[in-house]
């Protein structure tokens, strides 16, 4: 036991700690505060508070625990939502009512709730480290697989069927003479990346139900993307929709430094909102990571890691996992703060010099891998990081660090979203280097993906070099061609890339129905361009009635679709321009 040296906000140093280590959890004053050792020098540690320093005094005794932060992993994370340092707040909520108290313990996963657990190996089976050796039906869509603990090996000498807490023997291992309980409960280092057998290249798409994502700038299963915009350009609602509707079995949102209101919408609408695919509730496939902007601002730091250890493990049952961080620039603005109250040497803008590695120790853990265990089985963990620039200048440092390490950007224009063009991502600017890995699954929806998704990039970068010289003669002067090329532009912008996050039908977009989307515009400027080498001018191509009905693509309802779009083809092949 030691004694606190000196307080600087959230850094406490406390004297008489000799045989701590670093990452050390310990209990900091008379009120037991959760710490974090970050530094040791002869018989002083560093300790970064994950809870409201005010009032601690000088002489207030601190405590090791003689455990670095853990994360408890096992039945009851699905549908939960956690602080930064994985307390759960429903159990808070419980226990202490509406307002938080500060050194309150709570643990991360009910121990008094029983699950059933069925097992999948019998008595005398050899099970090694990643073995699956039953399972837990944690909700309506999420199968919890119990994994031997990494580490652990042995022969069954005991498990059965029943009901478990989690923290009851469910079976009974013995490795050389010693006998090893196992529960339904694991635990793992945050900051430690899981085993896994072999890492693949991402190549599967992920499908977030976003046209221009999908579609342009695709992003695989395993792969990694960042979200950078200045204010209000429609981070957090990007962000919101990947996590509502992306095609993967468990979602994993964190909150890190954001608004309370915008983090209390998200568990509100979370709620209410089912998953396409099964119609269940989404809540049922979701983990949220709530550390808002009034919480302790230390705790944003460990939240992120926090929520990709979870990643990690559900990624290691065979799932794929999604997991967004909103936003990143909240957690490297209190690296800074705990940095400056360090004293340590200062990067670019204050930021301390490991940014870029820190970083990367988040965003490398994502990836499509084969899980180490019995049965054979991939999971994937793609992480998608939204990044909030000031004044939306990409070239200050938490942007750039982040771009050296994600294969996706997609960037939000100020200027979209001025005009209310949402999303806002910039179709100039963003890039998907997984664009020719996932050509393969999108060619099992149809063979002209590619064709398709090229010319329309070509047809937009067309109009970005029309635009100068529209601003000086404007658009009468430009040949019909040129004309042609800015009403095909406006058509792919207005009418496949505008989406609305809040219309019950243009909220998510199925693969299939936006290629046929895409392919219907395109197709309309191909007859559009018979016509004009025919002599027909643009305004009467403008002023036909089959564009109209090309708009309202958008808005049909999923059954009513096949049908209207049918009738809409039909009708391009006998004589569109009427």
């Amino acid at each position: 036991m030691g004694k606190i040296w000196k307080i600087s906000g959230p850094v406490v140093i406390a004297e008489d700690m000799r045989g701590s280590q670093v990452y050390e959890v310990v209990d900091v004053g008379d009120e037991r505060l959760s710490g974090e050792i970050i530094g040791l020098e002869r018989d002083k540690a560093v300790i970064q508070v994950y809870e409201d320093t005010v009032g601690l005094r000088v002489g207030e005794p601190v405590t090791g625990t003689g455990e670095i932060l853990m994360v408890e992993l096992g039945p009851g994370l699905v549908g939960n939502i956690y602080d930064g340092v994985q307390r759960s707040l429903v159990t808070m909520m419980d226990d202490i009512g509406d307002f938080l108290v500060r050194g309150v313990r709570t643990d991360a996963l009910d121990r008094k709730k029983k699950w059933h657990f069925t097992p999948s190996v019998k008595t005398g089976d050899m099970v090694q480290e990643g073995d699956i050796i039953g399972n837990v039906p944690e909700t309506g869509l999420i199968e919890h697989r119990i994994m031997v603990p990494i580490g652990t090996q042995g022969t069954i000498l005991e498990i059965s069927e029943g009901e478990f807490t989690i923290e009851e023997t469910v079976a009974l291992l013995e490795h050389e003479g010693a006998k090893k309980p196992l529960t339904l409960m694991q635990k793992w280092p945050a900051r430690k990346p899981r085993l896994y057998k072999q890492r693949f290249v991402p190549e599967d798409l992920l499908v977030t139900g976003t046209r221009i994502i999908d579609y342009l700038f695709p992003l695989a299963l395993g792969g990694k993307a960042a979200i950078p915009g200045g204010f209000g350009t429609g981070k957090t609602v990007c962000l919101q929709q990947m996590a509502r509707w992306s095609q993967t079995q468990l979602n994993i949102y964190v909150g890190c430094g954001e608004r309370g209101n915008e983090m209390a919408d998200v568990l509100h609408s979370f709620k209410k909102l089912k998953d396409p695919a099964t119609g269940r509730l989404l809540q049922e496939k979701e983990i949220f990571i709530a550390n808002t902007s009034n919480m302790p601002v230390v705790a944003r730091e460990i939240s992120i890691f926090i929520g990709i250890t979870m990643a990690e493990y559900f990624r290691d049952m065979g799932y794929d996992v999604l997991l967004v961080a909103d936003s990143t620039s909240r957690w490297a603005e209190a690296m800074r703060e705990i940095g400056a109250r360090l004293e340590e040497t200062p990067g670019e803008e204050g930021f301390p010099t490991y940014l870029g590695s820190r970083l990367s120790a988040f965003y490398e853990r994502s990836g499509r891998v084969t899980c180490i265990g019995k049965p054979e089985r991939m999971g994937s963990a793609t992480v998608i990081g939204s990044v909030s620039p000031p004044g939306a200048d990409f070239s200050e440092p938490v942007t750039q660090a982040t771009l050296r390490i994600v294969d996706v950007l997609y960037s939000l224009d100020v200027a979209l979203a001025n005009k209310r063009h949402f999303p806002t991502i910039n179709w100039l600017q963003s890039y998907s280097l997984y664009a020719d890995s996932v050509d393969k699954w999108w060619n099992r929806i149809s063979p002209d993906y590619n064709e398709i998704r090229d010319k329309a990039l070509i047809t937009l970068q067309h109009e970005a070099e029309l635009e100068e010289i529209v601003r000086l003669v404007g658009p009468e002067a430009l040949p019909e061609d040129d004309k042609l090329v800015l009403l095909a532009a406006r058509m792919i912008r207005e009418d496949f890339l505008m989406q609305s996050a809040y219309h019950p039908v243009d909220t998510y977009t199925e693969p299939k129905r936006t290629h046929l989307m895409l392919s219907t515009i395109m197709k309309l400027y191909g007859l559009a361009k018979e016509a004009t080498e025919s002599g027909m001018l643009v305004n009467e191509i403008s002023s036909s009635k089959i564009l109209p009905r090309i708009s309202r693509m958008k808005d049909i309802p999923n059954e009513e679709f096949d049908d209207y779009m049918k009738q809409l083809w039909s009708d391009m092949d006998k004589n569109p321009f009427v």
